[in-house]
């Protein structure tokens, strides 16, 4: 019986195993990198309100003096999923309704469902309008909003940087009151608002390199306008403006360019500061019924990690054929 042969050793093998031990770190280095960037961004953001590209159809979110200003029924539902492919990314759905009910009154409502990481937020808002002339072709109205909304956290599905938030206790439908304000100055082809959605402190989940925790939210300042141009007798084009500003945060500027076609097709582009530029469309199916549709491609770190987000908006106005649609409509 031979003795077992011995394989010789060879430089090559060695090389060989050495690159796949480095491939194989390399790549869970950048999975570590990815979910520690991921939610670096939601420290960021922790202390910040669900965000919208096509903002300019959602106003009612940020401000309570937008309610019944169409002058019509209007229902607004927009779905958000922020940087797909990555586990734990801002999912958020919104769902509005307005319109005037009296003269020189408004109402809406306003209902959100945002996830993130371990939380889960439900936002229900009561919007009240009060408008009045402030010359020959504009408005300004006064609104105040009060809601509430309800957080819940399973600690288990966070980040465990922290290894006492295993043992934390979670968080069931805890309800968290809001009250806000805003004014809205506009005419038929611009308007300016500003507003604070919620005057009230309240407590909303955030992340850092070192642990985990609810924080209490800071005080949100929005600005938001737009105005419409006639380029010709078929184009109109529309740059706006949504600025955010949070004390102790940097401020966000939502800036977009957009161009209807026909009044029918709307084309466009956004820019977010520091965050994402995107696309957007819009269709005018109906005189009542409008469909958008906005990409968003991230400009930061996180580009790497996830295949963009996409936001899917839906719009119905009760427009009666005597009064006709408002043109245009970008807001």
């Amino acid at each position: 019986m031979g003795l077992p042969q011995i394989r010789p050793f060879r430089k090559g093998n060695l090389r060989i195993g050495l690159t796949k031990i480095k491939l194989a770190m390399i790549k869970n280095i950048k999975k570590v990198f990815a979910i520690i960037t991921l939610f670096s961004a939601y420290g960021a953001f922790a202390q910040q309100d669900p965000q919208y590209t096509q903002y300019m159809y959602n106003t009612l979110t940020v401000n309570s003096a937008y309610a019944g200003s169409l002058g019509h029924l209007a229902i607004t539902g927009i779905y958000r999923t922020q940087w797909v492919g990555l586990e734990g990314a801002p999912n958020t759905q919104s769902f509005s309704l307005d319109t005037p009910v009296a003269k020189n009154v408004g109402l809406g409502i306003s209902v959100v469902n945002e996830e993130i990481g371990p939380t889960d937020e439900q936002y229900l808002d009561a919007n009240f309008s009060y408008t009045i002339k402030s010359g020959e072709s504009h408005k300004l109205s006064f609104g105040i909003k009060g809601g509430g909304r309800v957080i819940n956290i399973d600690w288990s599905k966070g980040s465990y940087k922290d290894p006492d938030v295993q043992f934390r206790e979670n968080i069931t439908n805890k309800f968290l009151p809001v009250v806000g304000a805003g004014l809205y100055w506009h005419g038929e082809r611009d308007y300016v608002g500003i507003s604070i959605p919620n005057f009230m402190t309240r407590e909303r989940y955030t992340y850092d390199d070192i642990s985990e925790d609810l924080v209490n939210q800071r005080i949100h300042l929005y600005l938001i306008g737009g105005i419409v141009f006639d380029l010709s007798a078929h184009t109109k084009f529309k740059p706006a403006v949504l600025v955010k500003y949070v004390a102790g945060a940097p401020l966000i500027a939502d800036i977009s360019a957009n161009f209807m076609f026909n009044n029918a097709l709307t084309l466009g582009v956004s820019y977010r500061t520091s965050d994402s530029v995107s696309g957007l469309v819009g269709i005018q199916i109906t005189p009542m019924i409008m469909a958008g549709y906005a990409y968003d491609y991230t400009t930061t770190a996180l580009q790497n990690y996830n295949s963009g987000t996409h936001e899917i908006m839906l719009r119905f106005e009760l427009v009666s054929r005597k009064k006709g649609l408002k043109s245009p409509r970008f807001f």
